[in-house]
């Protein structure tokens, strides 16, 4: 076994080599490193004196399970900041000084916005050592700075919608030897504990999926008359939202898929791709259009995606086949429901009745659905779309472009494994009577044991015999 001195050396120069463009070497068994125990490390590490949940003792009061919890959480919080010191330090920061290995574009699809999370978990972490009670750890009053730092807990979104697209790119440079010789000479260098890459990847998902759970454990301890108890519970609240949000647009991502094929099955298309601006079908179904300009009615299937809502039309011998017939960008336009009666801007009667207005022209569109329940259901359907798109900016939620080019691949599969041309790839289904878009899970990866996964609250909503028809998800 070679001394500290030694040891330090060796990999060192592993790493040198690497960064230089030279071979990497290393030996396993002679330049072994010993993982350093956490325990024992102070200012970012674990502190083994706030290590304990007293498992297995005779129970406790509850003033020490709520001290135990908060240790707990304490705990969890130093270990984490040393994972995210070691993803930036030991992985980015080195894999920046090898340009002829990797690419702006590519660091920005593994890593994400790590270093974002890095120094908004420093600042939050100064907020709880200085509200920890370190001589009654019971008394600590950490509820304030969940409820403080709740804004900045959005920017896990980001780098969660990102984590399909880092497994994918880290998949593909993992074939070359080079790459894996590369990330476990930074591991090494760095003293980091034995695991791969993608697990240190992981461990920003697991942590904004974990604090739920510890929050609802820490208010199960904390008595009403606790100063702290209003401020666990608010921030219980909070971060459930957080956590169900990240999780919905998850499960948005996941189902663009379906979006891709749908498109493609549609005859006649025009214009930009629907992923180019939207990534949710909030409600479908059948109504009367009249546009001003002509003022005729005509009979149409519509799709209320976020941000835009496309016309079609039925085939005329085959009614599962749709024709596209234009869209609305409803960001231009504003919903105003109308009274039964008639309408003095068209001149026609009108019942079960809405108005599209453009807010910069007079253009305007109004639809008539056949039942009252129906016209019901699509108000609130707009509603929710403006709600999805101004909850989508908040926290700055977009589809990338290497996600939609998978998209896309994934159609071209499709239709290659059905034998038909990619403008038709299969018949559209739709539901007459509307519908909204189908839950999906939060899918990590495959590998890890359920048991190393926190679950997050699963956002409900209504299911869909439009999605239902299609492939169905998998969870």
């Amino acid at each position: 076994m070679l001394d500290f001195n030694s040891r330090h050396q060796f990999l060192s120069s592993c790493l040198i080599q690497l960064i230089s463009g030279g071979s990497p070497w290393v030996n396993q068994e002679d330049g072994a490193v010993e993982t350093v125990d956490t325990n024992e490390v102070q200012n970012g590490h674990l502190d083994s004196s706030n290590d304990c949940l007293c498992v297995g003792r005779p129970l406790q009061n509850r003033d020490q399970m709520r001290a135990n919890v908060i240790n707990e959480i304490m705990s969890t919080e130093r270990h984490y900041i040393k994972h995210l010191k070691d993803i930036c330090e030991g992985y980015l920061k080195q894999c920046k000084k090898r340009r002829d290995m990797f690419s702006d574009e590519q660091l920005k699809v593994i890593f994400g916005n790590i270093e974002d999370i890095y120094r908004f978990q420093m600042g939050f972490v100064r907020d709880l050592e200085k509200q920890y009670n370190t001589e009654e750890p019971h008394l600590s009053e950490i509820g304030p700075c969940f409820l403080e730092h709740q804004d900045g807990f959005w920017i896990y979104s980001e780098y969660c919608n990102n984590h399909l697209d880092a497994c994918m790119e880290l998949s593909k440079l993992m074939r070359d030897s080079r790459y894996q010789h590369f990330f476990e000479a930074c591991r090494l260098l760095q003293q980091m504990i034995d695991i791969a890459i993608d697990g240190f990847l992981l461990t920003p998902i697991q942590k904004i999926c974990k604090y739920p759970l510890q929050l609802a454990e820490l208010l199960k301890y904390t008595v009403q008359e606790h100063s702290d108890y209003r401020y666990v519970a608010a921030a219980l609240a909070v971060m459930r939202n957080v956590t169900q949000q990240i999780n919905e647009r998850r499960r948005r991502l996941e189902n663009i898929d379906k979006i891709a094929q749908w498109q493609a099955s549609v005859l006649d298309w025009e214009g930009d791709d629907i992923l180019d601006r939207s990534s949710e079908l909030v409600y479908t179904g059948e109504m009367s259009w009249v546009y001003q300009p002509y003022g005729r009615s005509q009979q149409r299937v519509f799709f209320l995606f976020d941000h835009q809502m496309v016309l079609c039309k039925k085939d005329l011998i085959r009614r599962d086949v749709l024709y596209y017939k234009g869209r609305i960008d409803m960001d231009r336009y504003e919903v105003t429901d109308i009274e039964d009666g008639r309408d003095d801007d068209f001149n026609v009667s009108v019942k079960n009745a809405f108005k599209l207005r453009n807010k910069d022209t007079e253009e305007s569109h109004i639809f008539h659905a056949k039942k009252l329940e129906e016209k019901i259901r699509w108000l609130r359907a707009f509603q929710e779309e403006r709600k999805m798109v101004q909850e989508d900016e908040k926290i700055g939620f977009e589809i990338s472009g290497y996600q939609k080019q998978q998209a896309a691949t994934t159609v071209r599969k499709v239709a290659k494994q059905k034998g038909v041309s990619q403008n038709r790839s299969m018949p559209p289904f739709y539901a007459p009577s509307g519908s909204t878009m189908d839950p999906g899970q939060y899918m990590l990866p495959g590998s890890l044991a359920q048991s190393e996964i926190f679950e997050i609250n699963d956002f409900k909503r209504s299911p869909s015999p439009f999605w239902q028809r299609l492939t169905p998800f998998k969870k």
